[in-house]
């Protein structure tokens, strides 16, 4: 059977992959420089810190950001991996040329006669552009990188770790002069908004679902999840209470957005193929999520054999 996942479809999926990179970014850095910084507004984060700066001393946003930023790339390369850094370089370049082109375009400058309401309509679109990024791998750097590698060891969703690093960073703008509390409420706003909506498109993207397959092309069907999709398949032995019959089923845990690609490919098999899925609120293991503890395990056992 020809693959229908062959390389022109990776080269299509990596290009969508920047293409959502470059429009989420997009995204969030006209929240930032068409919408908060003009009505001088400071959220959390990176920017939210190179904005305070521009508020104090006038240097642009996007140039304090590019040069903060080229500093922390080098915990991408580390831990989050070269694919992950290379993403992470596309995505800082493509902010920072944002940030730039929307501080100077006036004319996309948006201003609201009710601040509050500005507040929440920039929050919902930089974290809608953000999370876009995080969804294909990607990351605008700053406090991001510090939010993934934090969730990558420990059982904190990135929402949680954004809150920890942004109530410093808001609350610093009471250090510029002509600010007040006022100014401080509206970047806790922003804040609150901008966590809440990330960790709900990231949970969804991260749920999991257990499929059940009946059919009598069950190994064929196997084979080909293995080979097109590279997930595992456990095989269950089973019996028809009503034909007495034995019988294999196959047990399948994929994530929910791989739901369409393998039903096609079972139905593609046999149409006549009976598919249950459910839910599965938790998994654990290799292709899914880890069970964080905060504990280096590895380093735990050879301190131990010591």
């Amino acid at each position: 059977m020809t693959s229908s996942f062959s390389t022109p479809n990776k080269w299509f999926s990596m290009l969508s992959d920047y293409l959502v990179i470059t429009f989420g970014v997009a995204l969030y850095a006209y929240g930032w420089a068409g919408m908060l910084i003009p009505n001088g507004v400071a959220s959390g984060g990176l920017t939210g810190a190179c904005t305070i700066l521009n508020f104090a001393t006038g240097i642009p946003v996007s140039l304090s950001y590019i040069v903060v930023n080229a500093g922390l790339l080098l915990f991408g390369f580390l831990i989050l991996g070269n694919a992950f850094g290379f993403k992470t370089i596309f995505a800082i370049l493509c902010s920072t040329l944002f940030l730039d082109l929307f501080e100077r375009w006036e004319a996309s400058h948006m201003f609201f006669s009710d601040k509050l309401l500005l507040v929440v309509v920039a929050a919902i679109i930089e974290s809608i552009g953000l999370a876009a990024v995080f969804v294909r791998g990607g990351s605008t750097g700053g406090t991001d990188i510090i939010a993934l590698i934090v969730n990558k060891f420990w059982p904190v969703t990135l929402g949680k770790v954004f809150i920890l690093l942004d109530v410093f960073i808001i609350a610093s703008v009471l250090l510029v002069p002509g600010k007040t509390v006022e100014d401080m409420v509206y970047g806790y706003v922003a804040m609150v908004i901008f966590s809440v909506m990330v960790d709900w498109v990231m949970l969804g993207r991260k749920s999991t679902c257990q499929i059940l397959v009946f059919s009598d092309h069950y190994q064929e069907i196997a084979d080909q999840i293995l080979l097109q999709l590279e997930r595992g398949v456990t095989a269950l032995d089973a019996t028809g209470w009503y034909t007495g019959a034995d019988r294999k089923v196959l047990l399948i845990l994929i994530r929910k957005r791989e739901l369409r690609d393998i039903t096609r490919l079972i139905k593609s098999i046999d149409h006549t193929a009976f598919v249950s899925v459910s839910d599965a609120s938790s998994v654990y293991g290799e292709g899914f999520d880890e069970i964080k503890t905060g504990v280096n395990l590895k380093k735990k056992k050879e301190l131990k054999d010591a």
